[in-house]
């Protein structure tokens, strides 16, 4: 089997596969092909994937001369028709957006395999790229919120007098937001959070953050321990709650999200502006809507003296390690479909290949794609 590591467009600053995860197909019987400068803004050279054991090609020559495409992004639709049937392309998808590419990849006859659909089960954690992904984003947002905030975040006792800690409020208890609680407090912030699940208090408390908690939330345990849609009722009493919180706050880290849907708007305006002047907003829900009523994705916008950054990107900013960890996730999915000849084998009987298999043989495999585009 031959696998491509494509070369990123755009901003994009990851590459799908660094030359020590690249090495570890080739010792798996891999033969692997890197696009020229594939690695190039995630601080990786051509000569180091040659030392791992990778060859160096144009990006023609790997879109037509491999078996396995490798990339963190989707590829461009105008270069899916340079694939011929059969083709395995592996990236994420974002399957509730990326319908007509899909249409288009399953017409075409190849085997798509969508990263973000990875199950978020025990077996396949060691595959989940959303996790990881979101850990990069939950740390780099408060670290960009400490460098933004015209204060402190620790408690500081000096001859010039105590200067208090710095309020975080957290909204979201997912891996983002629960690597954001564990970098705040260990900033030495004092750390609050919402999150509609019950689930995650213990995890949230262990961390050293106080769980914020509006009672009556909708729960579903076939959620995948994503959050739901709530009732009007709740939503009246969850914003009372968080709008008494946030103009405490210093800062605020939002990574409220709903699979498929726009996310949930926690902040209002009339919020934002009754916050203090030099607070802080990290909307990571930006590119679905944001969280904050005035967010802008991909801008950083000053209402009232308040900042509020629409960035969902943030493990574009972190490029070594993000890509690391993307391709560590990659190799380990690869582990489960290669023989011990360096075969491809799609075992779509193996319940994390099936969930993962977006289209294979010109139809839809994955069960939660087929929910999402509701195909019976």
């Amino acid at each position: 089997m031959i696998a491509g590591i494509l070369k990123e467009a755009g901003n994009e600053k990851r590459v799908a596969m660094l030359p020590g995860e690249a090495g570890l197909l080739v010792r798996m019987g891999v033969k692997v092909i890197a696009e020229e400068g594939a690695g190039e803004t995630a601080f990786a050279s051509d000569s180091q994937y040659v030392e791992a054991g990778a060859a160096i090609a144009g990006r023609k020559e790997v879109l037509t001369g491999t078996d396995f495409l490798l990339s963190v992004n989707p590829l461009p639709e105008n270069e899916i028709d340079m694939l011929d049937a059969g083709r395995v392309v592996c990236s994420s998808v974002n399957p509730f957006t990326a319908g007509t590419w899909l249409e288009r990849a399953r017409i075409k006859g190849l085997t798509v395999l969508a990263l973000d659909l990875v199950p978020r089960s025990t077996l396949a954690q060691s595959m989940d790229i959303l996790s990881s992904m979101a850990t990069v984003a939950g740390y780099k947002a408060v670290i960009e919120a400490a460098s933004l905030l015209p204060r402190f975040f620790p408690m500081f006792m000096s001859a010039a007098g105590t200067i208090r800690p710095s309020r975080v409020l957290i909204l979201g208890a997912g891996v983002a937001g629960l690597q954001a609680v564990a970098i705040a407090r260990k900033l030495g912030a004092v750390v609050e959070v919402f999150d509609v699940r019950s689930a995650v208090k213990e995890e949230v408390k262990s961390l050293g953050g106080k769980f914020i908690e509006v009672e009556g939330a909708r729960e579903d345990e076939s959620a995948g321990g994503y959050a739901v849609e709530q009732t009007a009722e709740y939503k009246e009493k969850q914003q009372e709650l968080i709008q008494k919180r946030a103009i405490a706050a210093d800062v605020i880290i939002a990574t409220a999200q709903i699979p498929g849907k726009k996310a949930p708007v926690l902040i209002t305006g009339d919020t934002v502006k009754a916050m203090k002047q030099g607070s802080v907003i990290i909307d990571l829900a930006a590119s679905t809507g944001g969280n904050c009523e005035l967010t802008e994705n991909g801008r950083t916008v000053v209402i009232n003296g308040v900042k509020i950054v629409g960035k969902s990107d943030f493990p574009s900013d972190m490029p070594s390690d993000a890509s690391k960890m993307f391709g560590s996730n990659v190799v380990n999915l690869m582990k489960i479909m290669i023989s011990k000849e360096g075969k491809f084998d799609l075992d779509l009987r193996n319940e994390i290949i099936s969930q993962t298999c977006a289209v294979h043989n010109g139809e839809y495999v994955s069960p939660m794609l087929r929910k999402i585009l509701n195909i019976k």
